[in-house]
């Protein structure tokens, strides 16, 4: 059914005079009485009662009244929506993260991007490094706050800062600053258990430059647990420096002498998303990263 002939309908209908509908519309009379017979034709049925001197709906015509109203509106409202999406007032952000980015500047970033930008709903998710990267690649998800980058051709990568690795320990431990290595016979809690490689793999890494992979090693899904595990006595864990945001009852959180190479979260996107959303969400993160503090272990 052609839209604009439904427009020329209406017009009709509701005016039920052919002289007046023209006038609204803007078209000659002839034209628009062919545009209504050719509607009849397509539909197989005829809208008007026209024996009359004054031109009727008939059982077909009311009914084709009732559901074009709602037709054009619906028209007119995707039309409004589609613009809004296109103009990048509108729609839908999907963002997922690492879940020690729920400390430090992620938080901070969301926060300003609802207040800016109303009337664009954020689908947040947590998921490990391997997730986000397929999620990405398979376009289930607009960005990825990743820890570290995600290296891929189809992936553009940007900084969110960088921060260094600290211990969290249980809180019997002697206080001061610990030396690395002479922590190698302590139990290491890592994270995540699955996928590898991943953070466990880069802490062991870690140890490895200062001489000792951890004999006794307690694998954890992510670092809630892992934290949670330090807490009441299981072992300890080096995490980056934002978790120690996470008070928790039992944990202390200490620097310490030895390899830190620190750990850099990251804003991940595909190079072929031409989003409005995705261009306003980066860009607002790339300027809250250039003006955040230093992180400092409080």
């Amino acid at each position: 059914m052609d839209f604009k002939r439904l427009s020329y309908f209406l017009a009709v209908a509701e005016e039920l005079h052919f002289g007046r509908a023209s006038t609204r519309l803007g078209i000659a009379q002839p034209p628009l009485s062919r545009q209504i017979a050719q509607l009849e034709k397509e539909i197989g049925a005829v809208l008007f009662d026209r024996s009359r001197s004054q031109i009727r709906l008939t059982q077909a015509g009311e009914l084709l009244l009732e559901r074009a109203k709602e037709i054009l509106e619906r028209i007119d409202q995707t039309e409004r929506e589609v613009m809004r999406i296109g103009q990048g007032v509108a729609g839908r952000l999907r963002i997922a993260f690492v879940g020690t980015a729920t400390y430090g500047l992620l938080p901070n970033i969301l926060r300003a991007f609802r207040t800016a930008n109303p009337a664009i709903e954020l689908a947040l998710s947590a998921m490990n490094n391997a997730e986000l990267k397929r999620a990405l690649i398979q376009r289930e998800i607009d960005i990825a706050v990743a820890r570290p980058s995600i290296e891929d051709p189809e992936v553009k990568s940007e900084s969110l800062g960088r921060e260094p690795l600290i211990l969290a320990l249980p809180d019997t431990f002697a206080e001061g600053e610990h030396v690395l290595a002479d922590l190698k016979g302590e139990t290491f809690i890592l994270y995540p258990r699955r996928p590898r490689p991943s953070f466990a793999d880069f802490i062991i890494d870690v140890c490895k430059r200062d001489g000792f992979i951890p004999a006794s090693q307690v694998m954890a899904q992510d670092y809630l647990t892992a934290i949670s595990l330090v807490s009441v006595g299981v072992g300890i864990s080096l995490v980056p420096l934002s978790v120690s945001q996470n008070q928790r009852p039992g944990v202390v959180y200490r620097a310490y002498r030895g390899s830190n190479p620190g750990t850099e979260l990251s804003l991940n996107y595909r190079r072929d998303n031409r989003s409005q959303h995705v261009f306003r969400f980066v860009s607002l993160a790339r300027q809250m990263a250039r003006e955040q503090s230093p992180p400092h272990l409080g």
